[in-house]
């Protein structure tokens, strides 16, 4: 049995494990489109001449709050649904300065890639806030190399904490020798270096996830990339393009990991985005021994895609570090999970980005899985856990993180007895449907 009650304001997932017997999991599931792109669809297309299609467009709270942010700039963006979205952009360069604060909520894809922009924009004035939450991320990783092509940008703790006040300059282009792997961090650099004279480039550790530079170069601008380095030429023209967004391999990753731990099941998860700079979760669950296999795979809109076929399967531990890191690090609390119901002792490693994320996420999952039963031991860069525990259902804190929440949501469904989870309204940041896709597979 599984019941939302939505009647305080924080509402409270109930799982009893125990009524789903041993039937398993089974069914075909449709994902919400990828979070990462549908940002960048809505940013691309409000700084670009002409109109943009979206189609598969992710509905959670975060793309929202992209889209608010844009259309107090100028852009004319339609209601927001996963049919089609159209953007008449104003652009490149065209923003029009907002009447009052342009608010993130609580996405920091929207903060971070939106500063690159804005400060980008000479002559105009912009201030920029978040939810508590996004109010205590750090800021520095994008405002630092900013400062550095001649940004002007002011905030809490020396412009590292929102609520931050921007006026757009003419930059200068740099090379930005990134000490992380960001996606976030590397996609805000590239967008400043829109508009600058010359070459902007960015260099990272490790390759992180690739949607800005294919979209980049989808809307007309001209990138290039050699290993870890992206080049991007300054004075671009952005036209209008119909993009399609492919399902959320971050949302796919939860089903993966129950397909695997609920005996007898077999999953297919539909029309799933598989850019080689995102699998690190099949990577990952493949060599802790699930069974998993992609069918129909193809290409749409530059991205390939493919179906994901999951059966059950006995997991065995692993090491999870490295250059694999930027490539799963959302899916790391639902690959906790997995690794408390494999056989042996998994250490995940290099992952200290974790602690800075909507909730300290190697504090959060370790905490509430040791109250299932599991035993998992912090460290300072990771976890690690000894599998085999069995689960046992409990009373659990989400933080209000959504990929907490939906982690411990699989794990209730593997632990003996009744799981309550609390705040589970934060799933539908990234994943509206997650409640009503669980219910429907019981």
């Amino acid at each position: 049995m599984i019941d939302l009650d939505t009647t305080q304001a924080h509402h409270t997932l109930s799982i009893d494990a125990d009524q789903l017997g041993d039937r398993g999991l089974h069914g075909r599931i449709t994902i919400p489109g990828d979070k990462s792109i549908s940002h960048r669809a809505l940013m691309l297309g409000s700084l670009a001449s002409g109109e943009t299609t979206i189609r598969g467009l992710l509905l959670g709270e975060d793309p929202r709050s992209t889209a608010a942010c844009f259309r107090a700039m100028g852009a004319e963006i339609s209601e927001l649904n996963s049919e089609l979205v159209t953007v008449k952009g104003i652009g490149l360069g065209n923003l029009r300065e907002p009447l009052n604060i342009l608010d993130a909520g609580n996405s920091g894809t929207t903060l971070r890639l939106m500063l690159g922009v804005l400060a980008s924009h000479a002559d105009r004035f912009f201030t920029v806030t978040g939810d508590a939450s996004l109010r205590s991320r750090p800021m520095a990783r994008v405002v630092n190399p900013l400062k550095e092509m001649g940004a002007q940008i002011w905030g809490r703790e020396s412009g590292n904490k929102a609520p931050l006040a921007i006026a757009g300059q003419t930059l200068k282009s740099i090379h930005y020798h990134s000490p992380i792997a960001s996606a976030q961090v590397k996609s805000c650099i590239l967008l400043a270096g829109l508009m600058v004279d010359g070459e902007t480039i960015v260099t990272e550790p490790e390759r992180s996830r690739d949607h800005s530079e294919r979209m980049l170069r989808a809307f007309g601008a001209t990138v290039e990339v050699d290993g870890n380095m992206v080049y991007l030429k300054g004075k671009a023209t952005l036209e209008g393009q119909p993009v399609t967004v492919p399902g959320d391999i971050s949302s796919a990753a939860f089903w993966l990991v129950a397909g695997s731990i609920v005996p007898n099941s077999d999953l297919l998860i539909e029309n799933v985005g598989v850019n080689p700079t995102r699998t690190g979760i099949l990577e990952v669950l493949a060599e802790m021994g699930a069974d998993i296999t992609l069918e129909n795979s193809r290409e749409v809109a530059g991205e390939p895609v493919a179906d994901l076929r999951v059966r059950s399967a006995q997991l065995k531990a692993c090491t999870i570090g490295g250059a694999v890191i930027p490539r799963l690090i959302d899916e790391i609390p639902v690959l906790a999970v997995a690794a408390a119901c494999a056989e042996g002792t998994t250490i995940i490693q290099d992952a200290a980005e974790l602690r800075v994320k909507e909730s300290d996420r190697i504090t959060a999952i370790a905490t509430q899985l040791n109250h299932m039963g599991a035993n998992v031991s912090e460290r300072a860069d990771g976890l690690e856990i000894i599998g085999g525990t069995p689960l046992v259902g409990t009373s659990l804190e989400s933080y209000d993180d959504h990929r907490i929440c939906m982690s411990l949501a699989i794990a209730a469904i593997v632990a003996s007895g009744k799981t309550t989870i609390d705040h589970a309204e934060s799933a539908a940041i990234s994943y509206p449907s997650f409640i009503p896709t669980l219910q429907q597979l019981y």
